[in-house]
C-alpha cells in the first residue's frame, strides 16, 4: 500500500472506530490522528478515534465528570526526528467539551538533513468548548522543525491553547545554537480571521538575542484564549499571582484583545514557565468555560 494511499484509508474510519495501519518502520514517520467529540445528551464522548502511524488516543477520560471528555495524545517513539511529520485534527461538535494533552515533554532532536513538521487543526462548532494543552515542547540543538496550528470556531465557541518551549536542553549544559524553527498559527471565528502569528528563529541568531525575539532566554510560553471578554480584575490578579510564584524570574504579560486573550511567559525555566501558565489556565478556565479547573493526574506524573 502507497503512503498517500494509506493516509487515505486511516481517514475513512467511522465515527467510534479505531484503525491502525500495519507498515514498517521507514527512515521517517509520517503519522496522522483525527479525533471527534460528540454531546450526548450532557456526555461529551469520542465519537472519532482515526489514526494512522504512531499517534493515537488509548481512551477517552472523565476525571471531572461526564460534561468534559479528556483525550491524552499519546506519540509511542517518544521523539521526533527530521523528516518525521505529525498531524492532530480535533474536532468537537455542538455543545461538547473536550479537553486534549500529552503524557510528557514532546522532544524535537537533531535533524538528520530534512526538516520535522507538525500540523495542529482544531475545529469547534457553535457553543462547543476545546482546551488544547500540551505539555512543553523542547527542541535539541541543530532541529529543523515546522509548526502550524490552526483554530476556527462557530458561534459562542470556547477555546483554551497553551504552548511552552524550550530552546535547547539547558539542564545538559546544551544550548540552541544552529537549527531553525518556524511556526504559524491563525485561529478564526465564523471564517473572520481573528488572530494571526508567524515567526522563525534560527539558532544562533540574532534573533535569539534580541530584545524583540527570545532576549537571550531559552523559555518561552504562551496561552492565547477565545470567548467572552474577561473582566480587567481578574488580568490583574493573574498578573500579581504569576509575579508572586516566579519571583520575578523571567518576565511576564497578559492582555485583552476583545475576544482574545493572550498570556506570555519568557525566562530560563521550564518548571516556572508551567506554574505560570497553569496559574492563567486556572483563573481563566472557570469564567471561560463555566468549570472549575480541575488540573489532570497525567500532569503530576
Amino acid at each position: 500500500m502507497k503512503l498517500k494511499e494509506a493516509a487515505d484509508f486511516a481517514n475513512t474510519g467511522l465515527p467510534g472506530t479505531d484503525r491502525q495501519a500495519d507498515l514498517p518502520r521507514a527512515s521517517t514517520w509520517q503519522a496522522r490522528l483525527v479525533l471527534g467529540f460528540a454531546d450526548d445528551a450532557g456526555t461529551t464522548r469520542l465519537v472519532e478515534r482515526t489514526h494512522f502511524g504512531p499517534l493515537r488516543v488509548q481512551k477517552p477520560l472523565y476525571p471531572e465528570g461526564a460534561r468534559v471528555c479528556h483525550a491524552i495524545v499519546v506519540h509511542p517513539p517518544g521523539g521526533v526526528v527530521g523528516g518525521d511529520e505529525l498531524a492532530l485534527v480535533a474536532k468537537v461538535d455542538q455543545a461538547a467539551h473536550a479537553f486534549i494533552t500529552t503524557p510528557g515533554a514532546a522532544k524535537w532532536y537533531k535533524a538528520n538533513g530534512r526538516t520535522s513538521r507538525q500540523d495542529i487543526r482544531l475545529e469547534i462548532a457553535a457553543g462547543a468548548k476545546l482546551e488544547w494543552l500540551p505539555q512543553e515542547t523542547i527542541f535539541f540543538d541543530a532541529a529543523q522543525v515546522q509548526l502550524t496550528q490552526s483554530v476556527a470556531l462557530g458561534k459562542d465557541a470556547s477555546y483554551i491553547g497553551c504552548e511552552i518551549l524550550c530552546f535547547g536542553r539547558t539542564a545538559s549544559g546544551e544550548s540552541f545554537t544552529s537549527g531553525k524553527v518556524s511556526q504559524r498559527t491563525s485561529i478564526r471565528r465564523e471564517s473572520k480571521l481573528i488572530w494571526w502569528e508567524q515567526g522563525v528563529l534560527a539558532g544562533g541568531s540574532g534573533s535569539m538575542l534580541s530584545p524583540l525575539g527570545l532576549s537571550g532566554k531559552t523559555v518561552c510560553a504562551t496561552l492565547i484564549a477565545v470567548g467572552k471578554p474577561l473582566p480587567a480584575s481578574l488580568l490583574n490578579t493573574i498578573r500579581q499571582e504569576v509575579d508572586m510564584l516566579s519571583g520575578n524570574d523571567g518576565a511576564f504579560g497578559i492582555s485583552q484583545l476583545k475576544s482574545v486573550l493572550v498570556a506570555r511567559y519568557l525566562g530560563d525555566s521550564s518548571e516556572i514557565a508551567r506554574r505560570a501558565m497553569l496559574c492563567v489556565w486556572q483563573h481563566v478556565r472557570p469564567d471561560l468555560m463555566a468549570c472549575a479547573a480541575v488540573v489532570p493526574r497525567i500532569w503530576n506524573t
